[in-house]
């Protein structure tokens, strides 16, 4: 405890020029003096005790605790007794000197010094502080370990705080660049040139993702070695699907089938990292083809988007409203919503209030597309158009959520959003026991009980099912499908009924906002083409405009229903817990097989 205190180092700078952080050679020279004429040590006030100091501490240690468990029961007993605690005696004035004095010799000997070394590790102005209250940076055995200094790159203060931090994980591994390619690396990391610049400045997306890839690295301190990077098309996302790429994520991707739907065979690509998913699914498609396949209807194909607006009063909003819902203004409307694109045509128009704020839900076809850019043009050709009649109108957003988009809403459960599918099948009681290795009563009751009783118990909303977001997740992310959206895309009732006297079952699924499309976004890129191709609805069908995603949106209600056939009977067998042991456990240690 009896430490003495070395002269103060100086502060160290960084050098400009190097990726180093080195010494001013002037300092380092004011470093050496200091060290051989350093200060002598500042005096301690136990310096002057004539006891040793063990001695002292263990004195004071008991006369502080001895005076204060006195006064605690001295002040016990005068609450008990009523008497006012002001009222002391002499022993008590005696112990209340002992104990400030005590605290007072036990606060100077550690609590400012602990204080003083903690203000001179967190506060930078503690380099600034005199000689008499600066506690520096303590120096073991006359070494003095340099803080973190600022890179010769200049990097912000953040970023040189996260290298900081990652200095103690493993070394980079980074690949050797071109000696031009290594000049636009340092620019990006000292701040010079934008990241998100580099393909409009190069030209070229893979030497912008290689470069920003680098640059990644030595700003982090941290390897992303494992991200692969070669063996992708970087130009075909560029505008489109994403910005600043580094590199690509592998998800494997699995095909089960053939699934007989509407007399035909579909083989279904699964991009997933769930084990069982694709087995499972696979093997409903089985009982389904060998029950004769399933039968598929649209009911609705029609995308939304709803912009809120507000006016000065209701009253001028249900103006509006009716404007809006009248039959015979909405030619007029649909003329002028159907310039956005040659494949958009409105559909329908709802609103709905909330006091002076209308929120408008408008409803269009959109081609083998997606649609949600599609839709959004056309809102914003009427929205201008009614600003002529309504020029008291403020647009407050093009969507208000009452669309209603990557959220679940009742509105789009109801009325449906994307296209609205019934897929249905007759599975023979024979496949239910041989393949299914259940019974048909058992996977009615389960049903009612799980899917229909428990999401109600659960206040599901448009849960209705046992894993259809499994499937759509899977499907959506090999055909290039937005992930997003499986939220509403999920939404789904499983119904399975006895039928032909107990004998078979009957089991459709229910999916009213199913979105999908072949043409736009992830749909164009080299792999989720080739699973699109292996569907057949690669692409827009030019014979019948949306043909392609309307077929895409029944495959992935049949793959739904494959898969919660399957689920359910491995639910009513007891066979979950085990397949999953058994297929979805690996005892390898993933980390090796890298190498």
């Amino acid at each position: 405890m009896d430490r003495r205190r070395s002269a103060r180092p100086p502060r160290p700078t960084a050098v400009q020029g190097g990726p180093s952080c080195t010494f001013n050679r002037n300092e380092e020279n004011a470093s050496a003096a200091d060290h051989q004429h350093s200060k002598a040590p500042s005096p301690k006030a136990s310096d002057a005790l004539p006891l040793p100091l063990y001695l002292t501490n263990t004195i004071f240690f008991t006369l502080f605790f001895s005076v204060a468990y006195y006064l605690l029961h001295r002040w016990r007993d005068k609450i008990r007794n009523s008497t006012p605690l002001h009222v002391v005696t002499l022993s008590e004035i005696a112990a209340i000197v002992s104990l400030m004095a005590s605290f007072i010799y036990l606060l100077g000997f550690f609590g400012i010094d602990f204080v003083q070394s903690f203000i001179a590790r967190s506060s930078p102005d503690a380099w600034d502080l005199d000689d008499e209250i600066d506690q520096t940076l303590l120096i073991d055995n006359n070494r003095y370990a340099a803080p973190p200094c600022a890179s010769a790159v200049a990097l912000t203060s953040k970023v040189a705080a996260a290298a900081a931090a990652a200095a103690a994980a493993e070394p980079l591994n980074t690949t050797p660049l071109p000696e031009e390619d290594e000049e636009v690396v340092k620019m990006v990391v000292n701040g010079s040139v934008p990241s998100y610049s580099l393909e409009s400045k190069l030209g070229d997306p893979k030497r912008a993702a290689s470069i920003r890839r680098e640059a990644l690295q030595r700003v982090t301190g941290r390897s992303i070695q494992g991200l692969p990077f070669e063996g992708f098309d970087y130009e075909s996302i560029l505008g489109q699907c994403c910005e600043m790429p580094v590199g690509y994520v592998q998800i494997p991707v699995g095909i089960a089938g053939p699934l007989l739907l509407d007399g035909f065979e579909y083989t279904i690509p699964m991009a997933t990292t769930e084990g069982c998913l694709v087995a499972s699914t696979n093997r409903g498609c089985k009982a389904i083809y060998a029950s004769g396949g399933a039968t598929s209807m649209l009911l609705k194909d029609g995308m939304t988007r709803a912009p809120v607006v507000r006016f000065g009063s209701a009253k001028r909003a249900s103006e509006l409203k009716f404007f809006l819902e009248d039959p015979d203004n909405f030619d007029t409307l649909a003329v002028i919503f159907n310039r956005s694109s040659r494949f958009a045509r409105l559909q329908s128009i709802r609103c709905s209030i909330a006091g002076k704020n209308l929120y408008v839900r408008f409803c269009c076809s959109t081609g083998d597309a997606m649609g949600m850019n599609m839709v959004s043009k056309g809102v914003q050709n009427v929205l201008d158009f009614l600003q002529h009649d309504f020029s008291d109108m403020e647009i407050i957003g093009i969507s208000g959520n009452f669309c209603a988009d990557k959220k679940p809403a009742a509105v789009n459960w109801i009325e449906g959003r994307g296209k609205s599918v019934v897929c249905e099948a007759i599975i023979k009681e024979e496949v239910v026991r041989k393949v299914l290795k259940t019974s048909v009563a058992s996977l009615v009751e389960l049903n009612m009980l799980k899917n229909l009783t428990g999401s109600a118990m659960a206040g599901a909303l448009g849960g209705f099912n046992a894993h259809s977001s499994n499937i759509v997740s899977a499907v959506f992310l090999a055909t290039g499908q937005d992930p997003a959206q499986n939220v509403e895309s999920s939404h789904c009732i499983t119904m399975m009924e006895a039928v032909n006297n107990g004998r078979d079952l009957h089991v459709s699924v229910t999916m009213p906002s199913i979105e999908v499309g072949t043409v736009g976004g992830g749909t164009q890129l080299a792999s989720q083409s080739a699973c699109l191709n292996l569907l057949g609805v690669k692409g827009a069908n030019k014979e019948s405009p949306g043909a392609n995603s309307r077929l895409l949106a029944t495959v992935v209600a049949g793959s739904v229903l494959a898969g919660e056939l399957s689920l359910m009977s491995a639910i009513a067998a007891g066979q979950l817990v085990r397949s999953h042991m058994k297929y979805n456990r690996s005892s390898r240690d993933v980390s090796k097989l890298e190498s």
